[in-house]
C-alpha cells in the first residue's frame, strides 16, 4: 500500500477549504448521477481471488505477512491489504484504514477477537514501537488477531471492492469536467472483466484514488484517476492491458519527477512487476 500522504492536521491547514468544496462536490455528483453509487458487478469467488491477489502482492501471501510493521514507520500493517493501525496517541501523515476494515466485517457478523473490541469504536494498536510489534509475534492476542485476518479474508476482499466503490465519485469530482466522461468510461470499461476489476482494485488499494493535490511531484499525480486519465480505448477485452502500459507510463513519471533524496527508483522495478500483474504480461 503506498503511503505517501499528508498528514490530517496539514491537510486542514494547508488544504481546509479545498477540501470542504471537494466533499460538496463529491455529494453534487451523487445528486446529478445517483448511478455512481451503484455496486461494482463482481461475484464473492472473483472478489476473493483479487483479494488473493492482492494479499501476493502486498505481503507474499503469507499468513505472518498478515500482521506486519514495517521498518522506519510507525504504524502496524494489517490484513491482505496492509491496512493501517496507529497506537495511542499517534496521528501520522497516512489514512488509518484498519478501523474501518475491522467495521466493516463486524457488520457482517465476522467475531471480533478481544483485542479489538472497543467501546463504540475500535482501540488503538497496542504496541507503541515495531520493537513491541516484534517481540510479541508469538502471544495469544497476536495469535487471535493472525487468526481473526486469516477468517476474514473474504471480508477484507469485500472491503476492497467497497473502496473502489467509493472511488469513481472522488475521481469525477477532482477530473476536469472535460475528462469526466472519458475518466467514466473507462472504469466501467475496466469493471467489465474480472482480470479488470482486479487492476482497478489493486491499483487503487496500492497507489491510491490520485485525487489529493498533495499526492503530486511537480504538479502530476501517480493514483487511479492519472492512470484512467490516459487511457482512450474503447475494448473491453483489451482495457487490462492498456491500463497496465498507462500505469506503467504514470508510476515511471511519478519517479522521474520525483525528489532526488527520496530515491524513488529503488522502488519501479517492483512496482512494474506489479502492474505486469495487471495484463498477465
Amino acid at each position: 500500500m503506498d503511503k505517501c500522504h499528508p498528514s490530517r492536521k496539514q491537510l486542514f491547514h494547508r488544504f481546509g477549504g479545498a477540501v470542504w468544496r471537494f466533499a460538496i462536490v463529491v455529494v453534487g455528483l451523487f445528486a446529478l448521477w445517483p448511478e455512481l453509487a451503484q455496486a461494482i458487478t463482481i461475484s464473492h469467488n472473483d472478489a476473493l481471488k483479487v483479494g488473493k491477489r492482492v494479499w501476493q502482492n502486498e505481503c507474499g501471501g503469507t499468513i505472518s505477512g498478515l500482521t506486519s510493521w514495517n521498518q522506519g514507520e510507525d504504524f502496524a500493517s494489517l490484513g491482505i491489504g496492509h491496512f493501517i493501525w496507529y497506537p495511542k496517541g499517534r496521528q501520522g501523515p497516512f489514512e488509518e484504514s484498519f478501523p474501518k476494515l475491522v467495521s466493516f466485517v463486524s457488520k457482517r457478523g465476522a467475531k471480533l477477537p478481544t483485542l479489538l473490541l472497543g467501546v463504540g469504536r475500535v482501540r488503538p494498536c497496542p504496541w507503541n514501537s515495531r520493537a513491541e510489534f516484534l517481540q510479541a509475534q508469538n502471544t495469544v492476542e497476536m495469535n487471535q488477531l493472525r487468526r481473526f485476518l486469516v477468517d476474514t479474508i473474504d471480508l477484507q476482499a469485500e472491503f476492497l471492492v467497497a473502496r473502489l466503490e467509493a472511488a469513481l465519485p472522488k475521481m469525477l469530482a477532482e477530473a476536469a469536467p472535460t475528462e469526466r466522461s472519458n475518466v467514466q468510461q473507462q472504469f466501467e470499461r475496466l469493471t467489465k472483466t474480472p482480470q479488470g476489476c482486479y487492476a482497478l482494485i489493486d491499483y487503487v488499494n496500492f497507489k491510491g484514488e490520485g485525487v489529493l493535490h498533495t499526492e503530486r511531484y511537480q504538479g502530476q499525480g501517480w493514483g487511479l484517476l492519472q492512470v484512467l486519465e490516459s487511457m482512450h480505448g474503447n475494448s473491453d477485452s483489451g482495457a487490462p492491458d492498456e491500463f497496465a502500459r498507462a500505469a506503467k507510463v504514470v508510476l515511471t513519471r511519478r519517479v522521474q519527477n520525483s525528489p532526488v533524496d527520496r530515491h524513488e527508483s529503488r522502488w519501479l522495478t517492483g512496482w512494474l512487476r506489479r502492474v505486469n500483474s495487471y495484463s498477465g504480461g
